[in-house]
């Protein structure tokens, strides 16, 4: 289970060092794909097989249903954690999530997100993430 927020970065190898709270529910081997925001999300194998399995039940007759596939499984890449905790993240993903250097990791139950802070934070200052938003959601979500 990951929760929390990290703020952390990228190295001039392209690698991101995971925070140490979340490389053991990560594992050794992870799946990192783009998020539905503008970022990228990070699953365990297993949660990534949970996921796939879910995709799997998707009509495939259904033109929305194969652009979703496309999405989330069109852009996923397994990736290693070395022995220091840090995953070289493919350059495609990274330019699809503005990342150069400064990173926000946010745990997100069974997955974490990396953004790119500067886009982070004009999605929490925009809107996208603002408490009042949620007040009155308790009809559509459960909280």
């Amino acid at each position: 289970m990951f929760r929390g927020k990290v703020q952390n970065s990228i190295d001039g190898k392209n690698r991101v060092i995971i925070p140490a709270k979340y490389r053991d529910a990560l594992g050794k081997e992870c799946i990192v794909t783009k998020g539905l925001d503008d970022c990228l999300e990070v699953y365990p194998m297993q949660a990534w097989a949970d996921e796939e399995a879910r995709y799997a039940t998707l009509p495939r007759t259904d033109v929305e249903a194969r652009a979703l596939l496309r999405y989330r499984s069109g852009n996923a890449e397994n990736c290693e954690l070395d022995k220091q905790g840090r995953m070289v993240i493919p350059q495609f993903l990274r330019e699809e999530a503005g990342i150069e250097k400064d990173l926000v990791t946010i745990g997100v139950l069974d997955h974490l997100e990396i953004w790119a802070k500067e886009v982070y934070d004009a999605a929490r200052t925009g809107g996208l993430m603002k408490s009042d938003d949620f007040v009155g959601m308790s009809g559509k979500f459960p909280i």
